[in-house]
């Protein structure tokens, strides 16, 4: 049978059977129904009671089904920070592809869209068959643009990247060189249009090989008022990117399929935005931001600013701003957070890349969904202090795993929600992943003392029971016990720092360490706790808490 929970039921004209009826199934509190009669906001030392409310009536944004991506760089061994060389062999040009962490690592998103690009994208030239300039790798001189010499791609190091792409399960978007065979003025400005022959050659030599590119985007951090060595205006971008659009359309002609064309990969600057998407004429498919909304990696402040919810808040005004321009354009163009490390200059050890960060990187992805962002990419997968995986061991950062979560459990369909109760703890809620029934539920404590003691309600929910009305009584007796203790459960996932260090590398799973197998390189499995649906969500200081609950009908997630 189906029970329905509408808002009538709450009130306190409940008949005594229905109140029954409920309480025997679900307990003394069905979570995403009864509210909690006890004060919602009154707190004890340590402890807190709270309530998550979730509107499942609508949707507010739709996702990417491959929402999580990760971005992969050129950056070589001798980039240095602050004093401090993080990359080690982890660039586009020397990363070791048979490393069965990093396949493994990849394989276990399936898919996961890798991003390769970044600041020296701009200085890449592609050994594509004619090109007879040298293939030298980029060296530091800081007589240069950038402080680099000129780096190349050997198309021997394409085939090999690709080859590990295909087998696991990568979708690329490769950023292009947007200043290739361009001049630049004394103030960093580019003069004339993008010159696309060398990009041309290797889209070529890439489709006659068969690899399969999810999407091209053109150029790296050169817009607007926060442009990365060079800058061009909105409107010769634009023209520029309508070019891209011309050749991605005139080469991939005989193709059902079509690569997407992405830009500008760059900061947010409203006005140059604006122009931009105003003039690309519809040829751009993908807004790329990049955000960095933490300061530099070198900031002795950083934990403060991840776990000051105030501070987060503030980085939605960009997302906000792109939707704004996309809606007031008229376009079909999507947003996407192209790049995003938090701090810049490659994070912070024992910041960006422990349990700490994914406060800050649940959090954007949460707001991120909130505004409709179609896709957002982790900077990096690995190479400097905010890789997903560590640089010289390949073994995964806690952020690594807050990542598989997110791409396992939180569906395309973004619902409302909101918290009631302490200040530190923030809330998101998605429907339920590969599932027409369902929802999971992000809760992020921010608070290192106080403990919470979640409800959950839903608007407009349905709980989903299975009927057998041709079961004799006994049978049905024991039908229903077992369905109470099948049907009606949850599933948590609860990640804590080992010994609550927030500095920590490594990152506990409902108690238990997670950590890869030495041997095969295989990432260990994310397995949730069960948990009476009725009881109350405990969610522990500093700690982060996804929800999956399953059996339930919300109209959002249809």
């Amino acid at each position: 049978m189906i029970i329905k929970l509408r808002n009538d039921e709450l009130r306190p004209k409940l008949l005594a059977a229905e109140i029954g009826l409920l309480i025997g199934i679900f307990g003394l509190c069905v979570v995403m129904i009864i509210l909690i009669k006890t004060s919602l906001f009154s707190e004890k030392i340590g402890f807190a009671v709270g309530n998550v409310y979730v509107n499942g009536t609508t949707s507010v944004a739709y996702i990417d089904e491959d929402f999580v991506c990760a971005t992969l760089d050129w950056w070589p061994p001798q980039k240095c920070d602050y004093g401090t060389c993080s990359w080690g062999d982890s660039s586009l040009l020397n990363l070791d592809l048979n490393n069965r962490i990093l396949f493994n690592a990849i394989k276990a998103f399936s898919p996961l869209k890798l991003r390769l690009g970044g600041t020296l994208q701009n200085k890449v030239l592609y050994q594509t068959q004619g090109n007879q300039e040298p293939c030298s790798q980029f060296t530091i001189n800081t007589s240069e643009f950038l402080g680099y010499t000129q780096g190349c791609l050997p198309m021997s190091r394409w085939d090999e990247l690709n080859h590990f792409f295909q087998k696991s399960g990568a979708k690329v978007i490769f950023g292009l060189n947007a200043l290739s065979h361009r001049n630049t003025n004394m103030d960093g400005s580019i003069i004339g249009p993008w010159n696309s022959r060398n990009a041309e050659a290797l889209m070529k030599y890439t489709i006659d090989k068969g690899f399969t590119i999810h999407g091209w985007e053109l150029g790296n951090e050169l817009c607007g008022f926060n442009a990365i060595g060079a800058s061009i205006k909105a409107d010769q971008y634009a023209s520029d990117t309508i070019s891209l659009q011309n050749l991605v359309q005139k080469m991939y002609m005989n193709f059902a399929v079509k690569p997407i064309v992405l830009g500008p990969g760059g900061f947010f600057d409203e006005n140059w935005f604006t122009e931009y998407v105003a003039k690309s004429n519809n040829s751009l498919q993908v807004l790329t931001q990049h955000i960095y909304n933490l300061g530099p990696g070198v900031d002795t402040h950083l934990v403060k600013k991840i776990l000051n919810p105030w501070y987060l808040d503030g980085g939605s005004q960009s997302l906000k701003d792109v939707q704004n321009i996309l809606k007031e354009s008229g376009s079909q163009t999507v947003a996407w957070v192209g790049e995003a490390g938090g701090a810049y200059n490659s994070g912070h050890n024992r910041v960006s890349n422990a349990f700490v960060f994914s406060f800050w990187y649940l959090d954007q992805m949460g707001m991120a969904s909130l505004y409709d962002t179609k896709t957002y990419c982790r900077q990096t997968l690995i190479g400097g202090n905010y890789g997903l995986l560590n640089t010289a061991t390949f073994v995964p950062n806690p952020d690594y795993y807050s990542a598989l979560l997110w791409h396992r459990l939180m569906g395309r369909r973004v619902l409302s929600a909101s918290f009631n109760g302490i200040k530190k703890i923030r809330s998101y809620a998605h429907c339920a992943k590969h599932s027409r029934d369902g929802l999971t539920l992000l809760l992020i404590n921010l608070d290192g003392s106080i403990k919470a003691k979640v409800g959950v309600s839903i608007e407009n929910v349905t709980i989903i029971m299975a009927s057998t009305p041709d079961l004799k009584p006994t049978q049905e007796t024991k039908s229903s016990r077992n369905r109470e203790g099948e049907l009606f459960r949850r599933e948590e996932y609860h990640l804590t720092a080992k010994n609550g260090k927030l500095n920590s590398n490594t990152v506990l799973l409902n108690g238990k360490e997670l950590s890869v197998n030495s041997t095969t390189g295989i990432i260990p499995s994310l397995d949730p706790i069960q948990v009476k649906l009725g009881s109350p969500i405990m969610v522990a200081p500093f700690s982060i808490v996804f929800v999956h609950i399953p059996n339930v009908h919300v109209p959002a997630c249809r």
